[in-house]
Formats: structure tokens, sequence, C-alpha cells
């Protein structure tokens, strides 16, 4: 068995599917009706769909979960951020752990919480 995808939910497709465009380069592989799959293995899927599946209330910033990236030039990273996106909500604007390593989090439109930090 393997892991094949990662869902999560969004309120509206086309500025998720433009937000992970932008940020990360990531590119839609397939658009199944508010199911989007985009490269990397990410899914989003539209807040509609998964209420009626779950029959239950979606709770934003629920901080259960994070999608986690990396990369060498964190600084272009955070200020191509705050450009596209000035109005993003942050966990930590760019900081440095105590391992050395850069790393700012922040949440996506949807309350998904995203972490981008230098490679180990």
């Amino acid at each position: 068995m393997r892991l094949k995808n990662i869902l999560i939910v969004v309120k509206d497709i086309e500025k998720s599917k433009q937000f992970y465009h932008d940020l990360f380069g990531l590119d839609m592989i397939l658009d199944n009706n508010g199911n989007i799959i985009l490269t990397e293995g990410l899914v989003l899927q539209d807040e509609k769909i998964w209420k009626t599946f779950l029959g239950k209330a979606i709770i934003p910033q629920n901080n259960s979960c994070e999608l986690y990236f990396e990369d060498q030039n964190i600084e272009a990273f955070a200020r191509k951020l705050e450009t596209l996106y000035p109005a993003t909500q942050y966990v930590n604007r760019l900081m440095t752990n105590s391992r050395g390593q850069k790393v700012i989090r922040f949440y996506d439109p949807d309350g998904n919480l995203i972490e981008v930090r230098t490679p180990m």
C-alpha cells in the first residue's frame, strides 16, 4: 500500500488553485468537478462536497495538520508571499529555529496550515 494523495478542503477552488500555483508552482493534473488534483499529490476539494460527504461543519484553522514544504531560498519565498498575498494570516513570520533552520508558518485562504522551511 502507498499514500496516493493529500486532500484539503477549500471554499473557492479557483482561488486556491491559483494560490498553490503562485506560491509553490503546483499545476493542475485533473479537474473532476469539485476535486482538483495538483502536481505533488495535493488535492483540492470543494467545501460543499466535503460537507455533504462528512455531514459535519468544516473548521478552518483547526491546527490538526499542516502542509510542509522546503525551499533553499526561503527569504525570496517570504517576499513573494508578502507581495502576492499581503492579507496572509501568519502563525510566525520568517524566523530561525533552535536548529538553525529558517521557517515560516501561515494559513492558506481556507485556514489550512502551511509550513515552509529551509532543508536540513
